[in-house]
């Protein structure tokens, strides 16, 4: 994989990015996945606009997400579980019934990652991203090397604004356009 540069000329803009871990059995004790990414986000000098633990439950999680979407505040949500194939796993569906703009290559760019790193197991992956309200939605698996290679081969990049040579970070002011 080829690394970008980071344009150190620039100034790093920090962003307020939300976590949502979906687990029936997780509590902020034994939440790895989700600590993984707040120790991410917070090393890489963002904002922690808030954190979350629910249940794989449709209504919830819509209930959730439409609140942070709605909050200014929050710039990015990443969710993290309920991306797998048994019935429980409902992240992507709820979020594509959010998303005014999918952005499929997210998707693609994870399995791509992942198959590099796990194989084929990578196929069971169903990460997906888009963007409501100025609000950019992403949705990643549940496993703590999940969330690591999410953050480390994407998020780092594309969440931080002096990525060259572009990123999904210096678009936020433009989201809302008509």
């Amino acid at each position: 994989m080829k690394n970008m540069p980071i344009d150190q000329t620039k100034k790093f803009i920090p962003l307020n990015i939300a976590v949502l871990t979906l687990s029936d059995s997780r509590t902020i004790e034994t939440d790895i996945s989700g600590q993984v990414l707040v120790d991410k986000l917070l090393t890489a000098g963002h904002n922690l606009s808030d954190r979350k633990i629910i249940k794989d439950d449709r209504d919830d999680l819509k209930s959730q997400i439409k609140k942070w979407i709605n909050d200014d505040k929050v710039q990015v949500i990443i969710c993290t579980g309920g991306t797998g194939l048994t019935g429980r796993d409902i992240t992507p569906e709820v979020l594509h019934e959010l998303y005014e703009k999918e952005i499929e290559g997210f998707g693609e760019i994870f399995r791509y990652i992942s198959y590099k790193i796990i194989g084929t197991s990578a196929l069971q992956s169903r990460a997906t991203a888009g963007m409501t309200n100025g609000t950019y939605l992403f949705a990643v698996p549940g496993s703590p090397g999940a969330c690591k290679d999410a953050w480390n081969h994407i998020f780092a990049e594309q969440l931080d604004t002096r990525f060259r040579p572009c990123n999904f970070a210096e678009m936020i002011p433009r989201l809302k356009e008509t």
